[in-house]
């Protein structure tokens, strides 16, 4: 029986409240009360996320600057090109800002978007020197921080430059017009967790601002800017960025959006294409359903198509867009399994298990899918984990390589390490605290390796790569109820730093049957009180049975099954007992 998708042991560790929760209604289950209190939420007021409690705009850094050029741009008419990523963050962001500086009366806004495979990644010298015809101004999305070299090409041909992205900024600028990034060095604007398509969305809330205060819109307070939430929620949430308070605001508005049937048809489209309910979305939705239908055009095709989805305003056109999306992230999975099966064979074999900082490379790979398999490889070892490939079939020479780390290795502060102490074995890097890009010759390969495996031993102690699954304690009993998961799943917008509550409690595995080939389906029996629960378990068979007695993690959610509700329990985990 497989504890779990795992390489490595689990230790499971229970959270406890923060501080005291005060001022709650009876409505609010005690349960709830205690899952919030473990996150920092005490008291109603700080989970209730209204759009009138975000941060405001005028607080980021180089927003004026922003602001002014975009208004001598849409009142001389100019035309506007959107340089955003290949990704969902960059694929919604530049919707958002397409649709959104459309809406403030900009008439020449088009979008280009890079081709990993011929343009490498953000405003490179090769994008801006494809732009034809030439635009007046370029506006970056979810990049642009480290496009030293494409933002000098664009100021020589005479295009003026917005850089607008999250990422955490190198030792060198690039020498833009306006720059706005909450994570540039002495920034004000309280969350760094902005994802890129949140950084657009406020730029254009304060852009709409400006407007007002100067009358463009007479009487009138200027378009909607609320209608683009959606495609907000659904970036932030699949850029796995922290989901602080204002991140909350920002995804809960989007899913409100959502499940009352007004989001846009892209989005629209990509939940059906998911079989997912609009009515009862929620982020998990986004992040393992929506989120990866679009990714997967940039990382095997072309992400074009993932924005045409979500620019779309024909329902007709939106859906034929996601189920071509759909399909290509079926070509991604079959490939992305092929691979981490690889990848996991070259681990046993190399007896990589014993580095701490694993580095993996086979020139069979796809450079758009290394990204997941370092993921997997990741959560399967607890270590942190770089995938390589050719940056091309016809470059097998140049490397991509996609980082994935844990806590406590900052993986780009040690990939800056590693450039400072090894000047030029790294070509290029970029990237977050959990995870980063790069690119180095296939020769280099080696050294690299080495490099990143000795720093990961330097920078980690034993009890950082101990893999630990939090929970939120048990479940009493009784209340395994409907009642409770209800309100457990519409309590918050759950994600990244802010996590599903996952209970643990000690079972009696009453019956057990398998699912397909890899999937478990059982009966738990609380001993407390004799009640048996309906529970399931993916990807964990092996081959031997669960044991009588076990303990388990799991997560308690609402099966709905041809209209019919039920509670179910969503193992994450199981050891014996």
């Amino acid at each position: 029986m497989a504890q779990g998708d795992a390489m490595n042991s689990v230790r499971l560790q229970r959270r406890s409240p923060q501080g005291e929760s005060r001022g709650w209604s009876e409505q609010v289950h005690p349960v709830v009360q205690r899952i919030f209190a473990a996150r920092g939420v005490f008291e109603p007021m700080q989970a209730e996320h209204r759009l009138s409690r975000m941060l405001p705009p005028q607080q980021l850094g180089g927003i004026d600057a922003a602001v002014a050029l975009l208004i001598e741009a849409i009142a001389g008419d100019w035309s506007i090109v959107i340089a955003g990523d290949y990704d969902c963050d960059g694929a919604t962001g530049t919707a958002v800002a397409v649709r959104g500086l459309r809406m403030l009366g900009a008439r020449q806004v088009s979008y280009a978007i890079p081709n990993r495979f011929v343009h490498g990644y953000g405003l490179s010298p090769a994008l801006v020197q494809s732009l034809n015809p030439r635009p007046q101004l370029i506006v970056t999305v979810d990049n642009g921080v480290a496009s030293v070299a494409g933002v000098a090409v664009a100021k020589a041909l005479g295009i003026r430059v917005i850089v607008t992205d999250h990422h955490l900024p190198g030792e060198q600028l690039p020498a833009a017009d306006a720059m706005v990034n909450p994570n540039l060095s002495g920034d004000g604007f309280p969350s760094k967790a902005l994802a890129g398509v949140g950084v657009m969305f406020y730029l254009l809330l304060a852009l709409r601002s400006r407007m007002r205060e100067s009358g463009v819109f007479g009487e009138g307070m200027g378009p909607d800017l609320s209608t683009l939430l959606d495609l907000v929620a659904l970036g932030t949430v699949a850029d796995l960025v922290p989901l602080d308070y204002n991140n909350r605001v920002l995804v809960e508005a989007g899913l409100r959006r959502l499940r009352a049937g007004r989001g846009c048809a892209g989005i629209v489209a990509l939940v059906e294409a998911s079989q997912r309910s609009l009515a009862t979305l929620c982020p998990s939705d986004l992040g393992y359903a929506v989120g990866p239908r679009l990714n997967a055009a940039g990382r095997l095709e072309d992400m074009r198509l993932g924005v045409e989805c979500l620019l779309a305003d024909s329902a007709s056109l939106a859906r034929r867009q996601a189920q071509q999306l759909s399909a290509i992230n079926q070509e991604r999975r079959d490939l992305q399994a092929s691979m981490v099966a690889e990848a996991e064979a070259m681990v046993r074999l190399a007896h990589d298990t014993d580095a701490t900082g694993v580095a993996l490379y086979e020139p069979s790979w796809h450079a758009g899918v290394v990204g997941l398999v370092a993921s997997k490889l990741k959560e399967r070892l607890h270590r942190p984990v770089i995938a390589f490939a050719p940056a091309s079939e016809d470059d097998p020479d140049d490397l991509r390589g996609s980082a994935r780390s844990i806590g406590g290795f900052h993986i780009r502060d040690a990939l800056a390490m590693i450039d400072a102490r090894h000047p030029g074995l790294i070509e290029r890097f970029g990237g977050h605290a959990m995870a980063a890009g790069l690119s180095l010759k296939a020769a280099h390969f080696q050294r690299f390796a080495d490099a990143f495996d000795g720093l990961a031993r330097e920078w980690l102690s034993e009890e950082a790569l101990q893999a630990m699954l939090y929970t939120d304690g048990e479940l009493p009993p009784g209340a395994f109820t409907l009642d409770l998961a209800r309100q457990l799943r519409y309590a918050a917008p759950w994600g990244q730093a802010f996590p599903e509550p996952l209970f643990d409690n000690v079972f009696e595995c009453a019956q057990w049957k398998t699912m397909g080939e890899k999937h478990l389906r059982l009966s738990l029996r609380d001993p407390r009180d004799g009640a048996v629960h309906d529970a399931v378990m993916f990807n964990a068979y092996d081959g031997t049975p669960p044991p009588r007695a076990l303990r388990a993690a799991y997560e308690l959610v609402i099966n709905d099954w041809q209209g019919r509700e039920s509670v179910r329990l969503l193992l994450r985990h199981i050891e014996p007992a």
